[in-house]
């Protein structure tokens, strides 16, 4: 009498679930990756526009609120966002 383990069906019943599990760990773990390395990017941008923010107004006296849309820009675009405010309060002179 011939294991059923060891059949060729049997092998794939056993390894087929095995190599799914592999597959879809494996591209879990690349996305994870690129996740967790887009988010870090964001909050270590958000917090240098907001170290900018803070500097600008401190050595330049540049009159930057703390307001909720600054703070919602800076937080998700951070220094470009910082950038725009620079440049409407310096040559196009919106007050912000």
């Amino acid at each position: 009498m011939v294991n059923p383990a060891l059949t060729l069906s049997g092998l794939v019943s056993i390894a087929l679930p095995i190599v799914i599990i592999l597959i879809v760990l494996f591209i879990l773990f690349k996305l994870g990756k690129f996740v967790l390395k887009y988010v870090l990017g964001v909050i270590v941008n958000s917090i240098l526009g907001f170290i900018a923010i803070f500097i600008l107004n401190a050595l330049f006296n540049m009159g930057i609120p703390f307001t909720w849309p600054i703070i919602i820009a800076t937080a998700l675009f951070g220094l470009p966002a910082v950038g725009t405010m620079v440049i409407l309060h310096v040559l196009a002179g919106v007050a912000l």
